[in-house]
């Protein structure tokens, strides 16, 4: 075993880590339930569920530095044996990235207008990626010591590429069919932009936290310092499914106010074509009768009609 800050001093920065960004988790996560209480309730579960999986890691993780660091403090020979909530970490953090990569391909599934191609694409490597975790933690659930758990870096390996592939897919996917829900309207395509960038970023950042991983774990194979990126993996999952879902009604005000800028300057045009018709100049001795005829459009069947020709993005 190397040196202690090659080892616990790495994973003690992956814990601190892991807990600032569990802090946004928790925010995040009282702002869905606060801003968003009608949705549906498979979107609740998910959230819930993901959150749960976000904490109950996070107490895993913080009892395992504690462990070492504190409790064992001064007795070296326990450094080499594995605490039973190390391996346990694992399930969970898994789970949390199983069902973000979950919604997102069901994201794909519907702005695909249900085309089985990407989804099925996607959720061969997620679920293959689930599996590598339930193998893996139910192998190191039986550890003692970490020299033990030598044979077994092909599965961590493999579990970085799965989700780093996984990543890629599903960002790409996201971006094309983004690209072709473009509608022609400035702000409307405005509002896909931002969805496409922020596709990318999200799944940018998880792919390179789990390629850090890899190559942590196959540079530096008897150091921690792939757990410090290993354990902010389901940390950046979760906040990404919640800023999704937390920016819908951002995105969808400013699509209103599209429409209704769209309808306020048609009916600016309608009032001055009226205007330009009856305000013309006439001569003070020349007498003319004018019969002009207006036709009114309620102002709620004209709305109706301008959002039925505009195609708003679909969020979730």
């Amino acid at each position: 075993m190397g040196a202690l800050d090659s080892t616990y001093g790495a994973l003690l920065i992956g814990v601190v880590a892991a807990g600032v960004l569990y802090g946004c988790t928790f925010v995040q996560t009282w702002t869905y339930f606060t801003h968003y209480p009608s949705d549906r309730l498979y979107i609740k579960l998910i959230v819930a569920s993901a959150f749960v999986a976000d904490t109950t890691h996070q107490i895993l993780i913080t009892h395992t530095a504690y462990t070492y660091l504190v409790t064992n403090w001064g007795v070296s020979e326990e450094l080499s044996n594995v605490v039973w909530s190390l391996p346990l970490q694992t399930f969970f953090n898994g789970y949390t990235t199983f069902c973000v990569q979950c919604f997102l391909a069901m994201r794909i599934y519907k702005l695909s207008n249900r085309s089985l191609v990407g989804t099925v694409s996607v959720m061969v490597l997620v679920v293959a990626q689930f599996i590598v975790v339930l193998v893996y933690g139910s192998k190191t659930m039986y550890l003692h010591t970490f020299a033990q758990a030598v044979p077994l870096r092909g599965l961590v390996k493999s579990i970085n590429i799965t989700t780093a592939l996984g990543d890629f897919i599903i960002a790409l996917f996201l971006c094309i069919l983004l690209q072709r829900s473009r509608t022609g309207f400035r702000k409307s395509d405005m509002i896909i932009n931002q969805l496409i960038m922020f596709s990318i970023k999200t799944g940018l950042l998880t792919s390179l936290c789990a390629l850090a991983s890899l190559i942590c774990i196959s540079v530096w194979p008897n150091a921690f310092y792939y757990m410090a990126f290993y354990f902010c993996v389901g940390r950046l999952y979760c906040n990404s499914l919640l800023a999704v879902l937390n920016a819908r009604k951002k995105l969808r005000s400013e699509s209103q106010n599209e429409a209704i800028s769209l309808c306020q300057a048609t009916q600016r045009l309608g009032t001055s074509s009226v205007l330009g018709t009856t305000s013309k100049h006439i001569p003070g001795n020349i007498s003319i009768k004018v019969d002009t005829t207006h036709e009114y459009i309620p102002d709620e069947q004209h709305s109706a009609s301008l959002n039925s020709d505009m195609k708003n993005p679909e969020v979730v």
